[in-house]
Formats: structure tokens, sequence, C-alpha cells
């Protein structure tokens, strides 16, 4: 009896010391949470990429800028915005921005945005999509073509590309342009036609130029006579001598022989009669 009840204390105090040094199973870590993007502020980075001072005084004074601030900084979407520099402005005559009503202008502006944020490498994929929706809306659309790795931008009214990366940085991409994005939405589809290029003058080479010492053309009222022309003058020239030693020939030769004849005269004269 006294074995029973020792045996059984020993194992109830083994089963106690394994079950307090028995490791408890570890949990993983929850992964913290990614850290929101920066706020970015629109005006300053315009303002300090520039010159861009046309193109953000009509998002300023079309209420736009507050549009593209929101999309930038408050939506997961981001957002991707063409900027013309001042000089598209200043180079834009027909058709004019200023006949514009403030809804037309306001739509203008939007078109050149878009609801995303893309890098330089989407566009490819954007232009095995266009048309693709601007944040115009509706049919204010952009197509977008891959020419070798230049991105080129169509309105229909408008083509350009884009020449740099202003700022590419998720959730906000700004990309400079040459031209004003200008819709058919607005403008209609009466374009007028582009202007042939003027075709550069066909200006014969000279026969042979003659090289000055500097191995440089020399000036057509500096340079010698062409080889052609002195190949003729030496033509002529040869036809010339040729033709006075044949006629100096001609001469001598007729006096050799009036001399001869004179002569056969004479001496027939002085010869005594055959009898």
């Amino acid at each position: 009896m006294d074995y029973t009840m020792i045996f059984i204390i020993v194992l109830l105090s083994s089963t106690s010391a394994y079950a307090q040094t028995a490791v408890s199973p570890s949990l993983s870590p929850t992964p913290a949470p990614a850290p929101a993007p920066d706020f970015v502020n629109l005006t300053d980075l315009l303002t300090v990429a520039g010159p861009f001072d046309t193109f953000l005084n009509y998002l300023e004074s079309t209420k736009v800028l507050q549009t593209f601030q929101n999309q930038a900084n408050n939506t997961e979407e981001g957002i991707t915005i063409f900027v013309p520099k001042d000089g598209a402005f200043s180079s834009l005559k027909k058709p004019s921005l200023s006949n514009l009503t403030s809804d037309q202008l306001k739509s203008l502006f939007l078109f050149h945005a878009l609801p995303h944020y893309y890098t330089l490498a989407d566009f490819k994929n954007l232009s095995q999509m266009s048309p693709v929706s601007t944040f115009a809306g509706g049919s204010y659309t952009l197509n977008f073509t891959d020419v070798f790795g230049t991105i080129h931008l169509g309105t229909g009214w408008t083509n350009t590309k884009v020449s740099s990366s202003v700022h590419s940085t998720d959730p906000v991409a700004v990309y400079q342009i040459d031209k004003v994005l200008l819709p058919e939405a607005i403008f209609g589809t009466d374009i007028p036609p582009t202007p042939a290029p003027v075709p550069a003058p066909d200006i014969a080479p000279a026969a042979d130029t003659v090289l000055e010492k500097g191995g440089s053309g020399s000036s057509p009222t500096s340079s010698h006579p062409s080889t052609s022309c002195r190949i003729v003058g030496f033509g002529i020239l040869n036809h010339l001598i040729l033709a006075i030693s044949g006629g100096l020939f001609l001469f001598l030769f007729t006096i050799l022989a009036v001399l001869i004849s004179k002569e056969a005269f004479v001496s027939d004269l002085a010869s005594p009669p055959f009898h």
C-alpha cells in the first residue's frame, strides 16, 4: 500500500514538471502595416520642376488642381499628369484657348491627366489599349503609340511625345510634353490638314569642285575652271594646232613642187637639142 501511494505521487510530480517545462508553440508576428505614401503637393512640384507656370495657373483658375490633388493623396489609384511647358502655350495660335467657356477650359485640363498612376514602362501596354479614357471622361480619350521606346500621344488635333519624366513615384506621375493636348470633344473633328513640308531645292553639284589647300571646297567666286572646261579647251587647241600644221605642210609642199618643176624646166632649156 505504501509503495502504491509513493508510485502515484512520483508519477504526478513528473507529469507536473513536464507540463511546466514544455515549450509553448510560437506565434508568427503580425506584419506591420505599410507606411502611407508621402503627401505630394502638386503646386510645389510644378513650381520647382517648371517652367510650367502657365499650366499651373490654368489648373488653379479652373479648380482642376483641387481635383488632381485629391486624386493624388486620397485614392489608391493615384494619378498621371501630362504637363505642357510654357512654350507650348505661347506657340499655340489656332485654335485659341481664349474663346473657350469655363466648362470647356476645365474639361481641357482634366483631359491632361489619367485617373491612375502609370510608369513609363506601363505606356507600352496602354499603346495596345488605345484609346484610353482621361480624367475628363466620356469621349475625352487619348491615343498612345510606342515608337522605338518613345511614347507619342495623339488627340486628332495634337500629336506630341513624352519628352521627359518630371516625377514618377507612386501615387503621382508627372510627364512633360511638347504641345497642349486639344480634344476633338471641344474643337470638333474638322481638323485642318497639316501643311506638307516645303521640299528642299535640288542643287546640282559642280562637275569637279577644286579644293583649297585646307581641304575645304572653294567658293564659286574663287574656284578655278573645272576639269571639263580645261579638257574642252585643250581639245580645241589641239584641233587648231593640227589645222595650222596641216595648212603649213600643204603650203611648203606646194612651194617645193613649184621649185622642183621650175628647176626641171630650166634644165631642159640648158641641155643641147638631141639629134
